[in-house]
């Protein structure tokens, strides 16, 4: 038979085994690593940096991970402003300024389709009857119709007195003849917009039509201003 001790014995065992028991429980507790947010979270690294991590909690290495990330976005944004500038400056030198290629071929190409003569050499003796839309003009031929409108002939440049030059030639067809368009503009130095020196048509077995002729104006002033090779004011 099992022997059965006092109530007052037992309860003095259990009581003195507690203290035992909390003792052990505590130290295997400490003894166990902390979970805190350092342990938990991953290295970062230039790839892997999102930023959510406070500059303060980073590490000597993660802190140069982060400047050469975030210097990096910076220089990548940098350049894309530059590019959008420049790409920006050049479509407003080449197609919006009033002086660019686009405009001037535009206006001198419009010059050509409402003037009577160009417009009878190019459409025929009933020219009148037809609309300036039935005369195009483009740039240099090219092997594929679609791109004939894409490349006018042009160059610019500066005499020694800084006087700028745009000369360009292009190609009209009107229902009844073709013709190549010959300009050149000059503009002085202080002076905003380029000025007319020559704009003329020249239609296979036809005399030149000159729109503008600047340029034999002055010869012709020349001319009269002298006689036998004497200049007479």
């Amino acid at each position: 038979m099992a022997l059965r001790l006092p109530l007052r014995q037992t309860l003095r065992a259990s009581q003195s085994r507690a203290p035992i028991i909390h003792q052990l429980r505590a130290a295997t507790t400490s003894s166990l690593p902390k979970d805190t947010p350092a342990s938990r979270r991953r290295s970062i690294t230039v790839v892997s940096d999102t930023g959510q991590v406070p500059w303060k909690s980073l590490s000597v290495g993660e802190k140069a991970a982060r400047t050469t990330q975030q210097s990096f976005n910076l220089g990548l944004i940098l350049l894309g402003v530059g590019l959008t500038g420049t790409v920006a400056y050049v479509l407003y030198l080449e197609v919006f300024s009033t002086n660019s290629k686009v405009a001037v071929f535009n206006r001198a190409a419009d010059q050509v389709r409402k003037d009577p003569k160009c417009i009878e050499l190019l459409a025929g003796s009933d020219g009148m009857r037809h609309t300036k839309r039935e005369i195009s003009a483009y740039g240099e031929p090219s092997w594929s119709k679609w791109a004939r409108n894409r490349t006018v002939s042009s160059r610019n440049e500066t005499d020694r007195a800084g006087v700028e030059h745009i000369h360009m030639h292009f190609y009209v067809e009107g229902p009844a003849a073709k013709g190549t368009v010959n300009l050149h503009m000059s503009r002085m130095r202080g002076q905003k917009e380029f000025e007319y020196n020559v704009l003329a048509l020249d239609v296979p077995g036809h005399q030149r039509v000159y729109l503008e002729n600047r340029d034999g104006e002055k010869l012709d002033q020349r001319k009269q201003g002298k006689m036998f090779g004497v200049r007479w004011n």
